[in-house]
This record gives C-alpha cells, structure tokens and sequence, in this order.
C-alpha cells in the first residue's frame, strides 16, 4: 500500500484526513503535515522527513501538497529525491483524495501520480510532470561542439 504524507497551509491538512478517515475508517499509513506561517522551512523539513518514514512501508509514498511551490511543495520536493518511489503532487482537494483512496492499496506510486494528474484535471500536477515541461540542463564542456 502507498503511503500517504498529506502536507498543507493551516489546518487543511489535518481536516482533509478527518473527513477522509469519517468516510473509510481510520488510514493506514498516512500522517498529515500542517504548515504554519510561523514555521520555520527546518521544522517543516523535519516534520515531512518523520512522516515519510512513518507512512512508508516500501511500496512507496505520496505527498499530496495543496499549492505548487509553496513550502509544503518544496519540502516534498527535496525529499521525494533521495527515497525512490515518492512521488509529490500538488492541487489536491477533499473530492480527489475520496475518489484516489481505493487507488492507493493497487497502483504504484507511478500510476498512481498518473491516474491522481488525470483526475484532477487542470489543477493538479505533480512534481515529475513539471520536470518535464523543464527538463534539467546539461553543462557543456569547453571545447566541446555539441
């Protein structure tokens, strides 16, 4: 089963796991990361780094992040490069996570960010699909002609 890190502003995401787990019991495998404006990135970091090893059974993790480069955003970021299998998406809302719940425990966190992007129509992306838009640069050697 995927695990879950659900990391946004305020208190959203302790509300959206609330709802979710009133609908389907509690969640295994799933923790919440509320970002306050008092928080500093360090104690954001360290909180996201817990959570990931919390919820990571070796399947792989998804953070799932309310707005694109926010810090919630950019935590997930930097973490999801150093453990293979995370996968971070940004845009999420109440309605996309009860439709992707079922998904968690059958895709892996390849299709799942496939399947999550497609739902969500234009306001939901993931880190990985805006790497392709920008793909990484490559440094030239001098002397080089390519």
């Amino acid at each position: 089963m995927l695990g879950w890190v659900i990391t946004c502003h305020n208190n959203m995401a302790l509300e959206i796991r609330d709802a979710l787990e009133a609908q389907a019991g509690v969640l295994p495998q799933c923790c919440t990361v509320n970002f306050w404006p008092e928080m500093s990135n360090n104690m954001l970091s360290r909180a996201m780094c817990d959570a990931l090893h919390n919820t990571d059974s070796g399947d792989g993790v998804i953070f799932l992040t309310d707005l694109p480069s926010a810090p919630p955003y950019r935590a997930a970021a930097l973490l999801s490069h150093k453990h293979p299998g995370c996968e971070v998406i940004c845009g999420i809302s109440l309605a996309l996570l009860q439709a992707m719940l079922p998904a968690r425990e059958i895709l892996t966190s390849e299709q799942f960010r496939q399947q999550i992007v497609a739902a969500g129509g234009g306001s939901v992306t993931s880190l990985w699909h805006q790497q392709q838009k920008n793909p990484p640069f490559v440094l030239i050697k001098p002397g080089s002609h390519s």
